[in-house]
């Protein structure tokens, strides 16, 4: 994530990093995310999801930082073609893609998301909680999403401790 947030893009496109990774939004998500969703004085952001399912996330810091120089109504990434309409989550891919292969990263924007799982887990969220960020309906889903690593492996097993033998 380092090496792709310090790569020169722009702005919209840092916005939409941001919200991948910070916020966990799928690219449909990120295509129709506007000014009006977005309170920054309450530190929320409202999605809409999957089959069109709401949720209310926290906002994280960083976001709400570059919410501010973004509209405050209407699509956050309007159609280049019809301004009335938000941006193709196609176009989010592909955007996302670019400044991918730019970096050398070699990952596609969804990806993002999974970063997002992988290091709720890895900074010591539960994963009932990183489930409910993800909005996933399973917590099979989130456990997909996350990968383990081997540093969090060896502190788990370090940690463990036996009880006096009789």
């Amino acid at each position: 994530m380092p090496i792709l947030i310090s790569t020169k893009m722009h702005k919209k496109t840092m916005v939409m990093v941001f919200l991948g990774s910070l916020q966990g939004l799928r690219a449909h998500e990120i295509a129709k995310v506007r000014g009006e969703e977005v309170d920054i004085v309450g530190g929320t952001l409202k999605v809409q999801g999957k089959g069109g399912v709401f949720a209310i996330l926290p906002l994280h810091p960083e976001v709400a930082r570059l919410a501010a120089d973004m509209p405050r109504k209407g699509w956050w990434f309007p159609s280049r073609t019809d301004p009335k309409r938000s941006m193709r989550p196609k176009s989010v891919t592909n955007t996302l893609k670019a400044l991918m292969v730019r970096a050398d990263v070699p990952n596609t924007g969804h990806s993002l998301r999974h970063w997002f799982g992988t290091m709720l887990v890895d900074s010591g969220t539960d994963l009932k909680t990183t489930q409910e960020l993800m909005r996933h309906a399973s917590l099979a889903d989130t456990q997909m999403y996350v990968t383990v690593k081997d540093k969090r492996k060896f502190e788990a097993i370090a940690r463990l401790q036996l009880g006096p033998v009789a």
